[in-house]
């Protein structure tokens, strides 16, 4: 089983090994063919490639001593101070055994003919002096490419780790952020809830039932950073019932939402917050109540979510001077986690009154099967 799983991991890169080496075989076949056509009685092209191709698998036998060698000497810091003498020797002592193999048999493939009768130490003194400097060229360009592709192994594992590292770090930035939310709003969920329990106990009972199907709804999707839109506002539909119970015709709420834009990939639990601040900030303080809008449209591949107010506004109408709480900030930063310079965040004057926020995230239709928002008691568009 070790043998069968080595085989099935190392066999890819030694058969590539082998391919280069056969290709080298035909590379320097033909160019030693043309040279020999200069020559009276040139060797057939037949008979030079099995000349090189000899050569080139010699090398490619040779080549787990080289690797090895190279492995176990790397040249890094620290090292290759100690590893370029050791090369160095073996580099020669590796080439002389090559060419003491290759003197041996190539005359007996046809190389060398003159040769073919002499004794093997003067074939072999021949294949020295034209060959030695060459294949000590062979041995420092394999160990060579070994160290190169162990350079960029490591340095694509090190940019894998640290792309990692950061995908790791913004998915635990925006689930710390998500869960900031979830307290923040059971908290004040549960406050309007103690103001109704004496007062209005029906109105309690039923909100505390909607509490129950918002929670739920909200931890089916707790490590889900993106849902699609229909789900979001089907969980803010269920949230706005709460709201409504707790302001009756003080609070009115409006959605112009486009069909096409209902697949498309928005944050998980994105608006929210913001009808939560519009409610809490802009509603609640006015004694005649106000009217929310909600809208969705998509343009040049993009999706603008917008939620506005006719409230009380920002004093002075000096937004840029707005302190952002919970919801807005954490709304901020998740965004900037989710989609860097690829959105907008915006907050504007309502016009004669009120807040509008609007965002603007690139559109995509999310993945899975969708579930159809169910029919609300709120005007929509």
């Amino acid at each position: 089983m070790n043998f069968e799983s080595a085989l099935e991991r190392k066999g890819p890169k030694w058969l590539a090994i082998w391919g280069l080496w056969t290709l080298f075989g035909f590379l320097f076949a033909s160019q030693v063919s043309l040279q020999s056509r200069l020559a009276e009685n040139p060797p057939p092209f037949w008979r030079v490639l099995l000349w090189q191709l000899f050569s080139g698998y010699l090398w490619f036998a040779i080549s787990p001593l080289i690797l090895w060698l190279g492995r176990r000497f790397p040249f890094e810091e620290q090292k290759w101070k100690a590893a370029i003498p050791i090369h160095l020797v073996a580099s020669f002592a590796i080439a002389i055994l090559q060419l003491a193999i290759a003197a041996y048999i190539l005359p007996k493939l046809g190389y060398l003919r003159r040769y073919e009768t002499a004794p093997y130490l003067e074939v072999f003194q021949v294949f020295l002096i034209v060959n030695l400097h060459f294949s000590v060229a062979i041995y420092w360009g394999v160990v060579g490419i070994q160290q190169l592709f162990k350079y960029y192994r490591k340095n694509r594992e090190r940019e894998l780790r640290t792309s990692q590292l950061e995908a790791r770090l913004a998915t635990t930035r925006l689930q710390v952020l998500k869960m900031q939310l979830h307290p923040h709003f059971l908290f004040n969920t549960l406050n309007t809830i103690s103001e109704l329990i004496y007062r209005d106990p029906e109105s309690a009972e039923r909100m505390i039932s909607d509490l129950s199907d918002l929670l739920r709804m909200s931890f089916e999707n707790l490590e889900v950073q993106e849902i699609p839109l229909k789900q979001e506002l089907e969980f803010l539909e269920k949230y706005l019932e709460i709201e409504l119970t707790r302001f009756h015709d003080r609070l009115k709420v409006e959605m112009k939402i486009e069909p096409d834009t209902l697949d498309a990939s928005v944050p998980n639990m994105i608006l929210q917050p913001l009808v939560e601040n519009a409610i809490k900030h802009g509603i609640a303080p006015r004694a005649t109540g106000g009217q929310i809008n909600i809208g969705a449209v998509k343009e040049n591949g993009h999706l603008e979510l917008t939620v506005s107010d006719d409230g009380l506004g920002v004093p002075h109408g000096k937004v840029q001077d707005l302190t952002e709480g919970v919801g807005l900030s954490n709304t901020r930063r998740r965004l900037k986690h989710l989609y860097g310079d690829k959105h907008t965040f915006k907050l504007n004057n309502g016009g004669d009154s009120g807040l509008a926020v609007s965002l603007v995230i690139p559109f995509k239709e999310a993945d899975g099967p969708m579930r159809l928002p169910k029919r609300n008691r709120f005007n929509t568009v």
